[in-house]
């Protein structure tokens, strides 16, 4: 795949069917298809309107889709500077191994120094060895002291509904 025919490009309204499907086969490789409950009134709402949550970032060659990265902007009370948190990469499996992964990485890294971010971030399964290996050799560290929180569904209702 000549990098020439690699583009990489900010998603639109109209590339939402799209990014839907490219989260879907996401879920499908972590082994969690049935847990996508995005829908692409969600996304349009979420990522296109007047204060957007999210960017997608997609790689296609030659018009064709094959990949996106899933990311916004945090910010890190200890640097007292932005961070790029990227919150899915997904490459087809047909394009694995040709660079595209490494060329959204590339230009996430690059837009995170061009915003003044202090940090990259982002999380990554624990069995996910292939991925583990991809971004050990782009030198980002594994902080496997870190343990991932979440509280959704009942539990997160029950809190907020307390006092």
């Amino acid at each position: 795949m000549p990098d020439a025919m690699l583009t990489l490009r900010p998603a639109v309204p109209a590339d939402v069917p799209v990014i839907l499907a490219l989260i879907r086969a996401l879920a499908t490789y972590e082994k969690d298809p049935h847990a996508v409950v995005a829908t692409e009134a969600s996304l349009l709402r979420d990522g296109f309107g007047e204060r957007p949550l999210f960017q997608v970032t997609l790689a296609e060659w030659v018009g064709h889709p094959l990949g996106f990265a899933f990311w916004f902007f945090t910010y890190s009370t200890w640097r007292g500077q932005p961070t790029l948190f990227l919150e899915d990469l997904f490459v087809i499996p047909e394009a694995r191994g040709k660079g595209v992964g490494k060329a959204l990485m590339r230009f996430l890294a690059r837009t995170a120094l061009e915003k003044g971010c202090a940090r990259f971030m982002w999380n990554v399964l624990d069995w996910n060895q292939p991925s583990i290996d991809f971004y050990e050799s782009l030198g980002a560290q594994v902080l496997r002291e870190w343990l991932t929180v979440r509280l959704d569904g009942e539990p997160l209702q029950r809190l907020a509904s307390e006092g």
